[in-house]
């Protein structure tokens, strides 16, 4: 059954907010005689918009999650993780992010560009420690197959060995991916690896779990070299995205606050 918190979450993205209070002032100045309030209701949904198709805000929304971590490169050349002996990094786990499963369709096309990058980082670093196992975790979905199977498959077309996969296709959600990967690191550190507006989230539910995960954000959304770009003074559609992947994360922050998973 799909959560119900995730049905209940939709109705607080950004764009179904400002679409409801849009049609509310609309109703309001078509059908009441509360012309004023309309207008106003109206006006704000629309500028409330513009506001958050706009990259400067964004990246600033986007930005406070993103820039909590830094890169696993960064944290690697440190004097604490400078170290790529057999052994040091014993697991690489990878949180899934979508899929879609199709069997007329190639791999690549069934899962999702979130669930590509954090893929393609996870095998990048399990090429530079050597003995590693890389974690693909996240359970089933349209289709009946669960994404870490198609990230199975995946890497095992770009030369992963078969003995160095373990698959986690049970869980539904970060909660749950944390839960059902907390028996096979036990302890040991290892690398997290997802999209970097969602490794607050994760770094604290794994931690909250007793585990030892080692950040590896990637997908980044604000990124500084394009701030000074012509376009970023145009709204782009783009932005709304990066808007709602953060508020679904502020979101998740609060219901997992509740859920006492954090």
């Amino acid at each position: 059954m799909f959560p119900f918190h995730k049905i209940v979450t939709q109705f607080f993205m950004p764009l179904p907010l400002i679409m409801f209070a849009i049609l509310f002032g609309i109703f309001r100045l078509w059908f009441t005689k509360k012309q004023l309030s309309g207008k106003f209701i109206v006006s704000l949904g629309f500028v409330l918009l513009v506001l958050l198709a706009y990259s400067q805000i964004t990246y600033r929304i986007v930005g406070y999650l993103e820039n909590k971590y830094d890169p696993a490169e960064i944290q690697l050349s440190s004097d604490i993780y400078n170290q790529e002996e057999e052994g040091f990094i014993p697991y690489i786990v990878v949180l899934e992010g979508g899929h879609s499963a199709d069997s007329q369709l190639p791999v690549t096309s069934q899962i999702s560009e979130k669930s590509m990058v954090r893929l393609v980082e996870g095998i990048r670093i399990y090429r530079r420690y050597r003995g590693s196992k890389l974690i693909l975790s996240g359970g089933g979905g349209g289709g009946g197959v669960s994404a870490a199977s198609l990230m199975a498959n995946l890497a095992k077309d770009l030369g992963v060995s078969e003995h160095d996969i373990i698959i986690e296709s049970e869980s539904k959600d970060t909660k749950d991916e944390a839960r059902m990967i907390q028996p096979i690191v036990k302890d040991e550190k290892f690398m997290l690896v997802t999209s970097a507006v969602h490794m607050h989230r994760s770094i604290a539910i794994f931690r909250k779990l007793g585990m030892n995960p080692v950040p590896a954000p990637v997908g980044h959304y604000s990124k500084d070299s394009e701030k000074s770009e012509s376009y970023v003074f145009f709204p782009n559609s783009q932005n709304l995205l990066q808007a709602e992947g953060a508020a679904h994360e502020y979101l998740g922050m609060v219901w997992a606050s509740l859920r006492g998973h954090i």
